[in-house]
């Protein structure tokens, strides 16, 4: 009987576009980078600094999050009941409501890390007039505070994320760990972005 050929393995299948670009910069950035510390996954390879490659996958992390959390912020408070709110004035009317404690525009800047107070003024103006927050004048101070409609909505915006967001999440002690130790990077690294902007202004 004559020896049987080798079956040969069916062609692969094609990567869909997002994986085809993801092993392209994968890649590119390898050869950036000299493939000693392997794959690294960041969108600007003549950005990587020898000193820290690491840095620019950090980079990366923090766009693709930080665009995700945006259309979270908007979609979750569409479906709590308000359509078309921006992220920074969720962000803002959320803080607003913290702790059930009045608010001065320079705290809610400060917080949020937001540089120009005309971006949360404006926030705060719509706010108002949507009937979400109210505001109180004592001498030359401004205080903001959630009335009872926004507050209404922030409770409803919570119900929409604990039915959405939470099950994403084992809440482990492990993974809350985790969290906790991301939760602190960025906190840091936001000190020394803010600290290399300040120098580039005088650059």
């Amino acid at each position: 009987m004559p020896a049987a050929k080798p079956r040969s393995s069916p062609p692969a299948a094609p990567p869909k576009k997002g994986q085809a670009t993801a092993v392209a910069t994968a890649a590119a950035d390898e050869e950036a980078g000299g493939g000693g510390g392997g794959l690294r996954i960041v969108t600007s390879a003549h950005l990587v600094s020898a000193k820290s490659p690491e840095l620019s996958e950090f980079e990366f992390g923090l766009i693709i999050a930080a665009h995700a959390f945006n259309r979270w912020l908007t979609r979750c408070m569409s479906a709590a009941g308000v359509k078309d709110m921006a992220p920074v004035d969720v962000l803002v009317l959320h803080h607003t409501n913290h702790r059930g404690s009045e608010k001065r525009l320079a705290d809610i800047c400060f917080v949020l890390n937001i540089e120009d107070t005309h971006v949360v003024s404006y926030a705060l103006k719509k706010l108002m007039a949507a009937g979400l927050v109210s505001s109180t004048k004592r001498g030359k101070e401004v205080f903001f505070s959630t009335t009872p409609k926004g507050l209404a909505l922030c409770a409803d915006y919570r119900t929409v994320r604990e039915s959405c967001l939470m099950p994403g999440f084992s809440g482990t002690a492990e993974e809350n760990e985790r969290i906790g130790d991301a939760a602190r990077l960025l906190r840091t690294l936001s000190g020394r972005y803010d600290q290399a902007a300040r120098a580039a202004t005088s650059f």
